[in-house]
């Protein structure tokens, strides 16, 4: 009864796409995901967002990111996400001050 050609089911947690805000507390970033959604009356687009507490095992992502982050189980009183993926950083330019500005 197994075919070769069935492919596994698929996961159905939800997966979002945001930027890093914030990444001071440990094993945790702050991902903010914007939404855009037309106004059932009006037909003008809306951009809403809203920040997630996710869980960063490793420190990895760091403010500026775009991040991928999965739902899971809860791991505490608001982290609910993991993070899946860092799909981009931000690159950090040094600040260079002249001896004019002095």
């Amino acid at each position: 009864m197994s075919n070769t050609n069935a492919q596994m089911p698929t996961s159905r947690k939800q997966v979002f796409k945001g930027i890093v805000v914030s990444d001071k507390m440990q094993k945790t970033i702050v991902v903010k995901v914007k939404r855009k959604f037309k106004h059932p009356l009006y037909k003008k687009y809306i951009i809403r967002s809203k920040s997630f507490k996710t869980h960063d095992e490793k420190n990895r992502a760091k403010i500026g990111d775009q991040v991928e982050i999965i739902g899971t189980r809860p791991l505490s009183k608001e982290k609910r996400w993991v993070l899946k993926s860092i799909l981009s950083t931000k690159e950090t330019i040094p600040l260079q001050v002249k001896e004019s500005d002095l």
